[in-house]
């Protein structure tokens, strides 16, 4: 049942990908949300429309959070619901035109089933979960090596590391680097495939969702800061993603 559902909503996030890249070709419509770097577009509502609508189409009895407000709004956990973002990093999309990802999270009863991270500029793709195993593209992905903090590069939401929030710098001065995407997808495909120990952020649930149900499957640890577990249905929160070794290592510094 989930590798059919696998399937499906994978070709459903790669003809997302392609609607996306050919409205690169005309013009882009940007309207500011709540401040001027918290922008939306015509192509990020119609990406989350086009998505909608597959899901309701296939799935009449499920829930939908969606970013750009196209969504049921639950109150409940019960049952299937979906969480999409249909552009993470819309700054960088606008800005750079790349750089950005298309998402979906699946959850059953609360639980992480489903996820979706497409790097659609890039091409690569991470998808799938628990019972199907994750892949990037058409490859399998192993649990990630445990590398320390010391040893790793770790992904920060910018503002935090700007203003040092709950000791973001001394953690990023603990590692052996930092790297600041604007993605919160892009952070976590790179903590996925072991090109980051971590990533610390401060986003909204649609930014989490697709990501927690691909990094728990490969071994990562995910948590908000106060060591509480993800839930769909909760505000903004600090968020971090890591290996085990560094969670542990991170978690000493920021708490």
């Amino acid at each position: 049942m989930e590798q059919e559902l696998l399937l499906t909503v994978k070709s459903w996030v790669i003809e997302a990908g392609e609607q996306i890249k050919e409205s690169l070709k005309s013009s882009i419509e940007v309207d500011i949300k709540s401040n001027r770097r918290d922008l939306v577009t015509n192509i990020d509502k119609a990406t989350e429309a086009f998505l909608v609508d597959k899901i309701k189409a296939a799935y009449p009895n499920d829930h939908i959070v969606g970013e750009e407000g196209i969504s049921d709004k639950p109150e409940t956990v019960a049952g299937r619901v979906w969480v999409i973002d249909p552009i993470d990093g819309t700054m960088n999309f606008v800005l750079q035109q790349r750089n950005f990802c298309v998402m979906i999270g699946i959850f059953e009863d609360g639980e992480p089933k489903l996820g979706f991270i497409y790097d659609v500029m890039a091409n690569r793709f991470v998808y799938g979960g628990k019972s199907t195993g994750v892949y990037l593209n058409d490859t399998k992905l192993a649990p990630v090596e445990n590398t320390s903090l010391a040893d790793g590069l770790m992904g920060s939401n910018g503002s935090m590391f700007a203003h040092d929030v709950h000791g973001t710098q001394k953690v990023g001065n603990e590692a052996m680097g930092v790297r600041i995407l604007g993605c919160a997808g892009l952070d976590f495909l790179s903590v996925i495939c072991g090109e980051q120990c971590g990533y610390i952020s401060n986003l909204a649930p649609w930014d989490y969702a697709a990501g927690v149900a691909l990094s728990e499957p490969l071994g990562l640890k995910c948590s908000y800061l106060s060591g509480k577990p993800y839930h769909i249905l909760d505000g903004r929160e600090y968020f971090i993603v890591a290996t085990t070794q560094t969670y542990q290592d991170a978690m000493v510094i920021l708490n």
